[in-house]
């Protein structure tokens, strides 16, 4: 009875937890999946009919789906890398013994409390026609200004600018935890053997890194596949579908087209993508492990 007691305590204080989260991920979860093989608006007086895998021919034959997706790729490739790097090389910078270096990891830090409502629409304001960014631009000679939210090749990259500005102070806090647990010893040996500057970085802190540096391209890369604020606030998804991404693609279906099953289609995709880069995580995972 007592082993029976303690192998049972732990889940019976984790019941809350799994029944909130059963009731509000897990079942609306298991509803999208059904939903999604069948033909349904939102209409109180329709029953869901079930018509099978045609959502999903339906979802390859749309051209605005794959133009989405392809944006969304495009997100990724440009917002990724740069967050990975270039918090580190932020975190690394701020990992130093000056005074007052606790004002700067608090400045960097500070766009990662700021909401992203509030900060779409401060960026939209610094892009406008008139605003600080083509101001500047004229104060300098160097034309009438850009039209970085209305031009479909450059309103995709000036959402980008925004998710790295904002996302940069996160990663770096990440980025700083691993470094502080490095020995100085290390960089102190590195120095006696003619490993000195950037160079001791590249000797001792990127191979100590590479689980902090798996870790952030991950939730990077999760985060950029599901973009929606920056591209609701800022754009709509224009000019012309240039910076619509999937996640948008998928609200604009649910609530505004009223396209209930088509939109829980898409968003199944999305989750099969998103799992998909899940488990390419757990392998690096496992292979870093191992090589340590």
């Amino acid at each position: 009875m007592k082993l029976s007691t303690k192998f049972l305590t732990p889940y019976l204080f984790l019941l809350p937890a799994l029944a909130i989260l059963g009731l509000a991920v897990a079942l609306p979860a298991l509803q999208a999946f059904y939903l999604s093989f069948t033909e349904y608006q939102y209409d109180l007086t329709q029953t869901p009919r079930w018509i099978g895998f045609k959502n999903f021919a339906l979802l390859l034959q749309d051209d605005l789906f794959w133009k989405t997706l392809g944006n969304t790729v495009l997100y990724l490739i440009g917002v990724v890398p740069i967050l990975v790097s270039f918090s580190l090389a932020l975190a690394i910078l701020v990992n130093q013994s000056l005074r007052g270096i606790t004002w700067f990891r608090a400045a960097f830090y500070t766009p990662v409390i700021v909401s992203l409502v509030v900060a779409g629409i401060a960026w939209r304001a610094l892009y406008a026609s008139n605003g600080f960014f083509n101001q500047l631009l004229k104060q300098v000679g160097l034309g009438d200004g850009i039209p970085w939210l209305t031009d479909p090749k450059l309103a995709l990259w000036s959402v980008m600018l925004v998710t790295i500005w904002k996302g940069l102070g996160y990663y770096m806090v990440i980025y700083l935890a691993g470094l502080q647990a490095i020995s100085p010893e290390l960089y102190e040996a590195a120095s006696l053997d003619g490993s000195d500057g950037w160079r001791k970085h590249l000797d001792i802190t990127v191979p100590l890194m590479r689980p902090y540096i798996l870790l952030v391209s991950v939730i990077s890369a999760i985060s950029a596949t599901k973009v929606f604020e920056e591209i609701y606030v800022m754009t709509q998804g224009g000019p012309l579908n240039a910076s619509k991404t999937v996640v948008y693609y998928l609200y604009e279906q649910a609530f505004q087209n009223l396209e209930i099953s088509y939109a829980c289609t898409i968003g199944l995709v999305l989750f099969l993508v998103i799992f998909v880069l899940s488990i390419f995580n757990l392998y690096l995972s496992r292979q870093t492990n191992q090589g340590f």
